[in-house]
């Protein structure tokens, strides 16, 4: 089975986050008009928060599935059921912050909101498709015999 190290997986992690504010910050400048300052705060805490939920909610929510069902194994209706979760603790973490941080009402803080996440989807692919190009899976070795 080919898999990659904690090493290549810390260095994913960061080079996605610094390659993705590095983008994010102008272009958001940019489609927002506020300051540079301001967008790669945004998007500096945007990241962390979202790196913490994502780390905290999945805890949490395979602890439940395990408790109710005894698996964390889920099925296709489940994983649209944690997308929706997941991105919905996101938008209640981040909206109120992202207002409130810019001066913007809530309905602007969300219409940005959906902005970035489209931004990071098409980011993310384009990010991961480059990313193992560059950093290939390693080859699987032969078993031992």
């Amino acid at each position: 089975m080919q898999t990659r190290s904690f090493s290549d997986r810390a260095r994913h992690a960061l080079s996605f986050e610094i390659v993705g504010l590095a983008i994010f910050t102008p272009l958001a400048t940019l489609a927002f008009d506020k300051p540079a300052m301001d967008m790669g705060v945004i998007g500096l805490i945007s990241a962390t928060v979202a790196t913490l939920w994502n780390f905290v909610f999945n805890m949490g929510f395979d602890r439940t599935m395990i408790r109710r069902t005894g698996s964390a194994a889920k099925s296709v209706p489940v994983r649209i059921l944690h997308t929706l979760m997941f991105e919905g603790g996101l938008v209640v973490l981040l909206i109120p912050m992202i207002a409130w941080y810019l001066g913007i009402t809530l309905w602007q803080a969300l219409v940005m909101d959906i902005a970035i996440v489209a931004f990071y989807l098409v980011y993310t692919f384009f990010f991961n498709i480059a990313y193992d190009r560059v950093y290939p899976l390693p080859e699987a070795q032969p078993a031992a015999a």
